[in-house]
């Protein structure tokens, strides 16, 4: 059975999510880049990116393992590469500061990498493609997640390592980017905690259960005993996910997994970021006229049953925006329990938080 729904408005959402940032002593430049970027993660379709991380990030934050206020340092800079270090603070403001960086420079010089280690959840790694895209920039961004192991290499049957999320940026002069944002495991971890919030399965193929075997049952990605999710794509998904864990742990991280869990509930994301303008490589008229000819002939072929049209990365995540810029976003009644019970353990008043989200 579904569990209950909420639709709550943005701006009230927006207010309520504030609230409880103030539970970790959030400055106001951080407590804005958080919520904003978790309630467009919920506005893009991602809910699993969304303001249900908030229950996490405040465990890890009481554990010790998510640091507020915290701003990236530098280890290395030599002009057009940069390594940075993210100090365990929230990735919504690592993130930013150090794609900030990374334009600043690609923009300067023509490209710039970016090797971000140490930083707290990154949350939707689009995030950052959208960022630089907004700046004309094409980037490429190899993502590992140190945590519970949650995913079975191909062929496996226990987990081995996160979901390893890839992404990259594309500016296409005329229209709308193209943002490309995958985890290389079939779903995301975030979206097996929505299914069982909600009380709905998952599709076949998504999961194994504690014994190793393919199961639909959301339980297994969340509570004891827990199984594994697969990765995309058999072995070319695990082979993807190998890079990000190699490039985005192992050498712009200097952490990959390795073990198993130490149980607790920190995040923390390695991520190799390749920048680099796309005028500089030629006639921008040219490569732009060939990417719009590309693009228009894709979207152009016939529609298979059952689906509209097709579509390109990216646009799915602008329709659900639109879309629930003007409903409002869903969020689920446990998961909204979890939010406030995650605003209490920070010392803030549920009730205040739930009557600024509408909802009390």
């Amino acid at each position: 059975m579904s569990a209950l729904m909420h639709t709550i408005q943005v701006e009230p959402l927006r207010a309520a999510v504030c609230e409880l940032m103030r539970g970790f002593g959030s400055s106001p430049r951080e407590t804005e880049l958080v919520t904003d970027n978790l309630i467009q993660a919920n506005l893009t379709g991602h809910d699993s990116h969304g303001i249900g991380m908030l229950p996490r990030y405040a465990n890890a934050f009481l554990e010790g393992g998510l640091t507020a206020n915290a701003h990236v340092t530098t280890k290395l800079d030599s002009g057009t590469l940069l390594a940075l270090d993210g100090n365990a603070g929230f990735g919504q403001v690592i993130g930013h500061e150090a794609m900030a960086l990374g334009i600043t420079r690609a923009k300067a010089h023509g490209s710039c990498i970016v090797a971000l280690a140490n930083s707290h959840h990154l949350c939707r790694i689009g995030a950052w493609a959208e960022m630089a895209v907004a700046e004309g920039l094409v980037s490429m961004h190899f993502v590992n997640v140190i945590s519970r192991p949650i995913v079975a290499p191909w062929g496996g049957r226990d987990a081995r390592f996160g979901t390893n999320p890839f992404a990259v940026g594309i500016p296409v002069a005329g229209r709308e980017p193209v943002i490309l944002d995958l985890a290389t495991s079939v779903v995301a971890q975030g979206k097996t905690r929505v299914a069982h919030n909600k009380g709905e399965p998952l599709a076949p193929g998504q999961l194994l259960d504690n014994h190793g075997e393919p199961t639909i049952d959301p339980k297994f990605g969340v509570v004891e005993p827990l199984g594994a999710l697969r990765t995309f794509g058999e072995h070319k998904g695990f082979g993807l996910a190998l890079v990000c864990e190699l490039l985005g742990g192992a050498l712009a991280g200097g952490l990959a997994a390795h073990g198993p869990t130490d149980g607790k509930q920190r995040v923390l994301n390695g991520m190799l970021t390749v920048l680099f303008d796309p005028a500089r490589l030629g006639e921008s008229a040219i490569y732009s006229g060939e990417m719009r000819a590309f693009l228009d002939w894709v979207v152009a072929s016939p529609p298979q049953a059952g689906a509209e049209r097709v579509r390109v990365a990216g646009e799915p995540e602008r329709e659900s925006r639109a879309r629930r810029l003007a409903q409002g976003i869903p969020v689920d009644a446990i998961t909204w329990g979890e939010l406030l019970a995650a605003a209490a353990r920070l010392g803030r008043d549920a009730a205040t938080v739930n009557r600024l989200a509408g909802l009390g």
